[in-house]
C-alpha cells in the first residue's frame, strides 16, 4: 500500500472511531459534567426518556414477531403455524408487490411478481385461507402495507367478522404510513392529499371499531434502509407523525383519543449506542411535542410506542452467517432502547426468502436475548451512563435541527410533493455507498475480512413452488366466478360515492366491499377514478 493510501485508510479508520454514523463527534471520554443533568425521572413518567412503562419488560415482554409471507395463502399459513408452534407471539404479514400496489393477480402488471416478496392477497377468500386455524382474538397481527393499507385492514376486519371474533378484541398494527412511501419505498398509489384523507378515515374508524388495534405505524424504517442516518430516520418519522396529527385534527379527531393508537416503526442498525440514544431521544421528543404544541395531558396519549426490525440493509449477502451476530447485536439495542415489538431478520434475507431453518434461528435470537441475557430484567439498563445520556442529548439536538429545516421548507407534505425530501434521502444513500466502497464505513465480509468470492456459506436455499402463479390465478378465477356480482357492483358504487365527497368515511364501504369479495384491484380502481394517481416529481 502506498504512503498516501495508507494515510487515507488511517484517516478513515480514525473518522469511523470518532464519529457516529449520524456524524456526531464523540469524545474519547464523556465526563459527568458533559453528561449534564441525568436526573431523568422514573420510567413510565413524562417525558418517558427511560420507558413508557414503569416496570419495563418485567410487566410484559415485547411482542416477538417474524416478518413472513410468500407465494400462496396456503404456504404462508403453514409458515405462520410453524412459527407460532415454536414460540412466536405475533404475526407480521409480508404481502407481494401486486397487493401492495393495488393490482389483482390477473392484471398484466402483476404477473412477474405474484407471491415473490410476500403473499398474494387479492380477496377475502385468500385472507380466510391465510388466517385459517389462527385465533385472531389471541394473536397480534402486523401488516407491512401502505398504499392499500385501508383495504387490507378492511379485509382483516371481514375475516374477523366471518370467524365471529369481536372487532374490539383484535390487536395488532397496520403500517399505513404513506408519507414515507413517497420518500423511500415507492408503493404509493394516490396523490398525497387524498392518501392523507384515506389514512385519516382508517384511523378515525379504528378508534371506534378496533380500540386495541393500532391503525397506523409511522415508519422511519424504510427511509433508514434507503440511506438515511439514525438521526434523519427519527426526524423524518416525527415530522410525518406531526403531519398525521394535523390531518386527524382537521378531520375533527380528538387528539387525546387518537394519539393513543399511534405507533411507530424503525430499523435497528449496528451502532448499538446510537440506536439506543435514538429511541430514548425520540420517546422524549414525541411526548414533549404533543404536550407543548397540542396541550395533550393524557399520559397514554403521550406515549411513544414503537416496533423495530433488526436487520434490513445492515445485512450482507457476503458471508451471510455474520448476519446472525449482527441481528443479535441489533436485538440487544432494540431491547435496551425499549421497543414494544421486535422482528428479527433471518441471516439469509439479504438474498432470499428465509428457509424454515434460518427463520427459526432468527426467532431463537429473540428468545435467547429475552430469556438468557438478563437485559430485560431492569428498565432502561443503560440509563445514567454518561455516554448514553450525553449521546441522547446530542441526538435530540440533531433530530430537532433536521425537523426545523423541514419546517422552514414548508412542512413534510410540501417537501414530498416537491421531491425535496426524496432528493435528500437519495444523496445520503449515495454517501453511504461511497463510504462502504472506499472502506470508510467498515463492513465485515464486504470490505474487511473478505475472502475468495467463489467461497460460499449460503447453505440451504429457499425454493418457491413453481406452481405458485398458476395456483393463485386459478383460485382468483374461482372466487370471481362464485361471488354475487350484483353485491360487488353495489358495494363498489357506494365506495365511489363516498370517495367523491370530502368528508364521508370510506372505511365502512371498504369493509362492505371485502365482504362482497370485491378484489383489491377493483377497490383501488374505484378510488383512482375519484382521486387520480400520484405523479412522482422530478428534481434536477
Amino acid at each position: 500500500m502506498s504512503t498516501t493510501a495508507s494515510k487515507g485508510a488511517e484517516k478513515s479508520h480514525q473518522d469511523h472511531l470518532s464519529r457516529t454514523p449520524s456524524g456526531i463527534e464523540v469524545p474519547i471520554t464523556v465526563t459527568p459534567e458533559m453528561a449534564g443533568n441525568i436526573a431523568l425521572g422514573a420510567p413510565g413518567q413524562f417525558p418517558f426518556t427511560r420507558s413508557i412503562f414503569e416496570n419495563g419488560y418485567r410487566g410484559r415482554l415485547w411482542t416477538i414477531r417474524q416478518y413472513s409471507g410468500f407465494g400462496t395463502a396456503e404456504s404462508t399459513n403453514e409458515r405462520y403455524r410453524f412459527l407460532l408452534d415454536r414460540g412466536q407471539t405475533g404475526l407480521s404479514v409480508a404481502l407481494d408487490l401486486p397487493t401492495q400496489c393495488g393490482y389483482d393477480p390477473d392484471d398484466e402488471m402483476a404477473m412477474s411478481e405474484i407471491g415473490k416478496v410476500g403473499v398474494s392477497l387479492s380477496t377475502l377468500a385468500e385472507a380466510e385461507i391465510l388466517f385459517d386455524q389462527i385465533d385472531l382474538s389471541k394473536i397480534s397481527t402486523s401488516f407491512t402495507i401502505n398504499g392499500t393499507a385501508a383495504i387490507i385492514y378492511a379485509m382483516y376486519l371481514a375475516v374477523a367478522d366471518k370467524k365471529g371474533v369481536p372487532r374490539a378484541q383484535l390487536t395488532g398494527t397496520i403500517q399505513n404510513d404513506i408519507l414515507k412511501e413517497y420518500v423511500a419505498r415507492g408503493t404509493w398509489i394516490f396523490p398525497v392529499r387524498p392518501s392523507m384523507r384515506l389514512i385519516a378515515d382508517s384511523v378515525l374508524f379504528a378508534n371506534e371499531q378496533t380500540p386495541r388495534f393500532n391503525p397506523i405505524s409511522i415508519a422511519g424504517a424504510h427511509v433508514r434502509d434507503a440511506g438515511s442516518t439514525a438521526a434523519e430516520e427519527m426526524a423524518y418519522t416525527l415530522a410525518n407523525g406531526l403531519a398525521y396529527v394535523e390531518e386527524f385534527k382537521r378531520r375533527g379527531g380528538n387528539i387525546d383519543h387518537f394519539a393513543k393508537r399511534l405507533s411507530f416503526f424503525f430499523y435497528v442498525h449496528m451502532d448499538l449506542f446510537e440506536e439506543v440514544a435514538k429511541f430514548r431521544a425520540g420517546r422524549r421528543m414525541w411526548a414533549k411535542m404533543l404536550s407543548e404544541r397540542y396541550g395533550v395531558t393524557d399520559e397514554k396519549a403521550l406515549q411513544f410506542r414503537f416496533g423495530v426490525v433488526c436487520g434490513g440493509s445492515s445485512l450482507t449477502a457476503a458471508q451471510p452467517m455474520n448476519n446472525v451476530v449482527r441481528v443479535g447485536i441489533e436485538t440487544m439495542a432494540a431491547v435496551m432502547g425499549g421497543a414494544q415489538s421486535i422482528f428479527t431478520c433471518a441471516f439469509d434475507e439479504a438474498y432470499q426468502i428465509p428457509t424454515e431453518t434460518s427463520a427459526e434461528i432468527a426467532l431463537r435470537t429473540q428468545q435467547i436475548v429475552a430469556q438468557e441475557s438478563g437485559v430485560a430484567r431492569t428498565v432502561d439498563p443503560l440509563g445514567g451512563s454518561y455516554y448514553v445520556e450525553w449521546l441522547t442529548d446530542r441526538m435530540e439536538e440533531m433530530i430537532g435541527k433536521i425537523m426545523d429545516e423541514l419546517d422552514a421548507y414548508g412542512g413534510v407534505v410540501k417537501a414530498i410533493e416537491d421531491g425535496y425530501l426524496q432528493a435528500k434521502v437519495a444523496e445520503r444513500a449515495k454517501e453511504r455507498k461511497h463510504a462502504t466502497d472506499s472502506g470508510a464505513r467498515p463492513v465485515v465480509g464486504v470490505n474487511v475480512g473478505t475472502r475468495d468470492k467463489n467461497e460460499s456459506d449460503r447453505g440451504e436455499m429457499f425454493s418457491q413452488d413453481p406452481e405458485t402463479v398458476k395456483q393463485v390465478l386459478e383460485k382468483h378465477k374461482r372466487t370471481l366466478a362464485r361471488r354475487d356480482q350484483a353485491a360487488v357492483d353495489k358495494a363498489l358504487a357506494a365506495l365511489g360515492a363516498a370517495a367523491a365527497t370530502d368528508t364521508e368515511n370510506v372505511m365502512p364501504h371498504l369493509v362492505d366491499c371485502c365482504h362482497a369479495y370485491a378484489t383489491v384491484g377493483e377497490m383501488v380502481a374505484t378510488l383512482k377514478k375519484e382521486w387520480g394517481e400520484f405523479q412522482e416529481p422530478i428534481r434536477f
